[in-house]
């Protein structure tokens, strides 16, 4: 069995910040579940481009609002807290955050911890041994 307390994750090499978001990686790839989960924050005002070509998404909105704008449709979907959304269909999106969001994140497949978005907001495809 594997514990992971949130507090021994903050300020390591599994707490990665990006410019609009802090993404604290609870469980990877080398934890052999067939998942991760990340503990992630978004911050208040921010727009994050997000296309996980590679990667499908559900996130559990656990603090805060804000909205999903699908961009191949043009959709837009209001989330606020106790709400989960899926990209199931690996969907390019525009995440907007009206005040703090802090989201639960489970990806398949999962992630090394090494990952950040590129220009296009993708997660690549990141090799263990690297």
């Amino acid at each position: 069995m594997k514990v992971v307390k949130l507090e021994d994750i903050i300020g390591t090499d599994q707490e990665v910040k990006g410019e609009n978001w802090t993404s604290r990686r609870l469980l990877l790839k080398k934890d052999n579940m067939g998942y991760s989960v990340h503990d992630t924050v978004i911050k208040a005002g921010t727009e994050t481009h997000i296309w996980y070509k590679n990667h499908l998404e559900a996130v559990y909105c656990i603090e805060g609002d804000g909205e999903v704008e699908t961009l191949a449709d043009g959709k837009i979907h209001p989330i606020s807290a106790n709400m989960i959304y899926a990209l199931d269909k690996h969907d390019e999106h525009l995440l907007r955050a009206n005040t703090d969001m802090r989201m639960v994140c489970v990806f398949d497949p999962p992630i090394t911890g090494k990952e950040t978005h590129n220009e296009e907001g993708v997660y690549e495809l990141v090799d263990d041994e690297e």
